[in-house]
């Protein structure tokens, strides 16, 4: 049964992104097929794997107001099933269009519904903002994973995150959990990141996922190189916290 994943945090620079990518190529290296959806204007998903925004013929935009359909837009990866449903600034223009339209949170839904059988997850990159685009991801998805950056502030702003999912589940999608949340950028050597890491567990228990993401100079290169970690460095302490989180997720 398929499942769709929204990724999402309002805060930026929380690593969404990078587990979008990273997540889908570690599934999909499992042996499950994936697509990851780029949901965010800034297409920072669609860059980091090697696709060239510009040359793109069509995008998400196109599907979601309905000029092309998912089929149409998907292209393939460099990583064995893995595939993806590119974005580029052009769907800044979404929530203009759509705002005055009735049903404009339902749009993605309607989008991927006759594809997602083809998948066995679908990983949705959501932009660092509670926005029209991420109600439309909310919406379409199964469960939320929250990226959580292990550092000061970091739970400032979740009970906001946490509020919305909660009004999305009343109003437009009975069946959304939280899939878990999950400590990224997490440098062991400070007390602040293991104080971050106490608060989490100590507030939300076995919501945390056992994986943590490590601050790693490979996950950072990786993006520039169009690849994900798992390709460009497949013996980086990055690539194998990825693959643990994959497998932590599998067997949940």
């Amino acid at each position: 049964m398929t499942q769709t994943i929204c990724i999402s945090n309002q805060k930026g620079g929380v690593g969404k992104t990078t587990t979008a990518v990273n997540l889908a190529a570690a599934l999909a290296v499992s042996g499950k097929k994936t697509l990851l959806v780029d949901c965010d204007p800034q297409a920072n998903a669609t860059t980091a794997m090697g696709i060239d925004k510009p040359k793109l013929a069509c995008s998400l935009y196109h599907g979601l107001i309905q000029a092309k359909t998912a089929p149409e837009i998907i292209i393939p990866t460099n990583v064995e099933n893995m595939d993806i449903l590119p974005a580029n600034t052009d769907l800044i223009g979404f929530e203009v269009e759509m705002m005055a339209s009735r049903g404009r949170e339902e749009v993605l839904k309607r989008l991927l519904s006759g594809i997602k059988q083809n998948y066995d997850f679908l990983l949705l990159d959501c932009p660092p903002s509670l926005s029209l685009l991420t109600l439309n991801a909310l919406t379409a998805a199964d469960s939320v994973l929250i990226p959580l950056q292990s550092e000061f502030f970091a739970l400032e702003g979740l009970g906001q995150l946490l509020a919305t999912i909660k009004r999305v589940k009343l109003s437009l999608n009975q069946s959304l959990k939280i899939k878990g949340i999950l400590l990224t950028m997490f440098d062991r050597r400070t007390n602040l990141a293991r104080q971050v890491v106490e608060d989490a567990e100590t507030h939300f228990k076995e919501m945390i996922f056992k994986t943590r993401i490590p601050r790693n100079v490979k996950l950072g290169e990786a993006p520039s190189f169009g690849m994900p970690v798992i390709a460009y460095d497949p013996s980086s302490l990055g690539a194998k916290s990825y693959l643990d989180l994959a497998k932590e997720l599998l067997q949940r």
